[in-house]
């Protein structure tokens, strides 16, 4: 992992374990803000008064070394004011965290379904279901036609999009991304993602394209406009 981060040219900072608990008062359970797939996420206050988000590679994530540097690599390079900007990581003996700014109404899945410990869901009017689905797919025409990656992020879904104070989107959790490259009309590659938000192509044959995250965001518009989770 070390040999894979010096291949990387980031553009975030990086922190030392010291520093992270001592923001996060030692990863208080009274911080935690949410469980992603790489494992717990905390709030935490830095000394400027910035508040941020600490995600935690647990020891018992479905994600390995390599999706965490892979979603160090993707979102370090990219600038979107619909993507969630990473700060900066911090890996130190066993310790793999990522440091990126803080999103106040968390996600769009405890908005829309009350998930999450706090069962908040939010009432969200018309106008501002359609500001969201515009802004996922602003997010996603960035990173698939204007960014210099072409990326296909394969595991969009409510959770993977966060809403700030204004209820603005961003899509987060990179740690799936796959580039497009330009020359291939389709990537193969091993199936990862979520059950019922891929596309039945790439679930089926691993038949990879910016396509997939498109059907990906068609479950995520009904899921706005319906208000419910659909049945997988």
């Amino acid at each position: 992992m070390d040999q894979g981060l010096r291949d990387l040219d980031l553009q975030i900072g990086s922190l030392t374990l010291r520093q992270i608990k001592a923001v996060t008062n030692n990863f208080d359970p009274a911080n935690k803000i949410g469980e992603g797939g790489f494992g717990p996420v905390y709030k935490g206050l830095l000394k400027d008064g910035t508040i941020i988000a600490v995600k935690q590679l647990s020891s018992k994530s479905k994600h390995g070394n390599r999706e965490f540097v892979n979603g160090i690599g993707m979102i370090s390079s990219l600038r979107h004011p619909h993507l969630v900007k990473l700060y900066g990581c911090c890996i130190e003996g066993n310790q793999l965290l990522l440091v990126y700014e803080y999103m106040e109404n968390n996600c769009l899945a405890r908005a829309l379904f009350g998930e999450g410990p706090e069962k908040c869901q939010l009432k969200l009017d018309w106008l501002t279901r359609r500001k969201i689905r515009i802004g996922i797919a602003r997010g996603l025409a960035y990173l698939h036609e204007e960014s210099r990656l072409k990326i296909v992020h394969r595991d969009i879904k409510a959770t993977n999009v966060l809403l700030d104070k204004n209820l603005n989107p961003k899509i987060s959790d990179f740690g799936l991304a796959k580039l497009d490259e330009e020359e291939n009309s389709h990537i193969s590659t091993r199936i990862a993602g979520t059950i019922g938000y891929m596309a039945l192509e790439y679930a089926m044959r691993g038949y990879l394209t910016d396509k997939a995250d498109i059907y990906s965001f068609g479950i995520v518009a009904l899921e706005i406009v319906s208000g419910t989770r659909p049945s997988f």
